[in-house]
């Protein structure tokens, strides 16, 4: 496994992380915490050091799940980051009109980082990331100023940002001003405009990136067809509503064709092809058993993807606006 340093907090992270939306076992179909368990551990054996959770994967159960795989396990503890989400009810991502101490008052913060502490069985969450934002919030970001007296009192130790789904650079303001260490941003083979401002910019403040989505909620593993279904509850039955499953593999088909033999596996190309770009810290892949944990790990250690292929791959950028608020 390669490791690459995470912005400004200088740690080691590996360039494949673990996503764990899935195992809060909600929004992705029924998991059970052995698979978890199992998944992290390989991961873990692997060399991973980066895992990637929030309060809002199963009320909790993702944190864990986590700590239940760590609390057995020796030698170096991973990094662990978690997201705090905006207090509900309320739009996700936050709209235009919503006030940033209605949806993070210092109470609510307070409260989701002790509850993360107490599942995470930990003293110190090493970082705390507000889970979703709003161009609206640039002036008066409140929620970074508590979590800075969290810092000062030893609760956390890095602080991030994650990017509304529709917005990759509402959160320009908070990078330039110097708030937030790192930022989640959904970066793949469709989704490439971090590349036009963030990317520069993180780089410029020595901000670590964290890449989401980088299999475009699986349509980039190559495994569905025209035909695949979902259980109900499951967030690809919005994603892939109407006619978008097959406008979808129709342009993987055309990555698969450009790709050729010199990447034969695409999942493999799509976490590489989020692995080039030089501000990128760490890409963390779902992961929800051992095979799929290996098959993520493996490119952190296989031939990274060459100039010429990134440079074809990037005509394959494909501007969908906000496809998460479904058909």
């Amino acid at each position: 496994m390669r490791y690459r340093t995470f912005g400004r907090l200088g740690w080691q992270v590996s360039e494949i992380g673990c996503g764990t939306w899935a195992l809060g076992g909600s929004q992705w179909g029924g998991q059970k915490d052995e698979d978890s368990l199992a998944a992290l551990n390989r991961a873990l054996e692997l060399g991973c050091n980066f895992i990637d959770t929030a309060r809002a994967y199963g009320k909790g159960r993702s944190e864990r799940v986590i700590a239940q795989a760590l609390r057995s396990r020796g030698g170096d503890r991973p990094y662990v980051a978690t997201k705090i989400p905006p207090k509900m009810p309320g739009d996700w991502p936050p709209g235009p009109y919503d006030r940033v101490e209605d949806r993070f008052p210092e109470a609510h913060l307070r409260e989701q980082l002790e509850q993360s502490l107490r599942d995470l069985e930990t003293d110190c969450i090493d970082l705390v990331q507000i889970h979703t934002w709003t161009r609206r919030w640039n002036r008066d970001p409140l929620p970074f100023e508590v979590l800075r007296k969290a810092r000062e009192e030893g609760k956390l130790r890095g602080i991030g940002i994650c990017t509304p789904e529709h917005d990759q650079f509402a959160v320009m303001d908070l990078v330039r001003d110097g708030w937030v260490d790192s930022v989640q941003v959904i970066y793949n083979l469709f989704d490439q405009e971090a590349q036009a401002q963030l990317f520069p910019m993180a780089l410029e403040k020595n901000v670590g990136i964290i890449v989401r989505v980088p299999f475009d909620e699986s349509s980039l593993t190559g495994k569905l067809s025209r035909e695949t279904t979902w259980p109900d509850g499951d967030i690809r039955n919005s994603y892939f509503a109407g006619d978008r499953l097959e406008r979808t593999v129709r342009r993987v088909e055309a990555i698969r064709e450009a790709l050729g033999p010199d990447e034969p596996d695409l999942a493999a190309a799509a976490l590489k092809f989020c692995l080039k770009p030089q501000a990128v810290s760490t890409v963390i892949p779902g992961v929800r058993n051992p095979k799929q944990a290996e098959a993520n790990c493996r490119v952190g250690s296989s031939e990274p993807m060459s100039d010429q292929t990134e440079a074809a791959l990037r005509t394959h950028y494909w501007r969908r606006v906000f496809w998460y608020a479904g058909k």
